[in-house]
């Protein structure tokens, strides 16, 4: 019985063993967030996520990362001035943003290296042209 044990137990570490080297480097992660007070809320939500985005290349291209992913963006919004004709808002943008060793390039999420151009949006194949719509049946009545 001792020996079934202990076969047992050495094949469960020979098997954490290999899944531990087949298992990829882990990737670094840090939530970085921007925050825009401007009038209204549709605006500074759009303004924080566009500044987010720019704000991540920025400090990517500062520490030298060429390859990283961007999560879900989340964005809050308070009110900070209410008036009656109009309003302010406080809107913080943020997302978590991974790099190293397990973030693959190309992942979703992942942004491309900055020397490398934007590519364009694929354009829709042409369908079909549709077919001429069937008329009513004249029934006589």
């Amino acid at each position: 019985m001792r020996s079934i044990a202990t076969s047992v137990l050495l094949a469960a570490a020979a098997a954490a063993t290999v899944c531990a080297m087949a298992a990829p480097a882990a990737a670094k992660c840090t939530t970085m967030s921007f925050t825009v007070n401007d009038y209204g809320k549709d605006g500074p939500t759009r303004d924080a996520k566009n500044l987010l985005d720019k704000s991540i290349a920025d400090w990517a291209k500062k520490k030298g990362i060429k390859h990283y992913t961007v999560g879900k963006k989340n964005v809050n919004c308070e009110l900070f001035l209410n008036f009656i004709v109009f309003d302010e808002h406080t809107c913080k943008a943020s997302a978590q943003v991974c790099w190293g060793d397990g973030v693959q390039p190309g992942a979703p999420g992942a942004a491309a290296p900055e020397a490398a151009p934007a590519t364009p949006a694929a354009k829709p194949a042409k369908s079909a042209p549709k077919p001429p719509s069937a008329k009513k049946a004249q029934v006589p009545g």
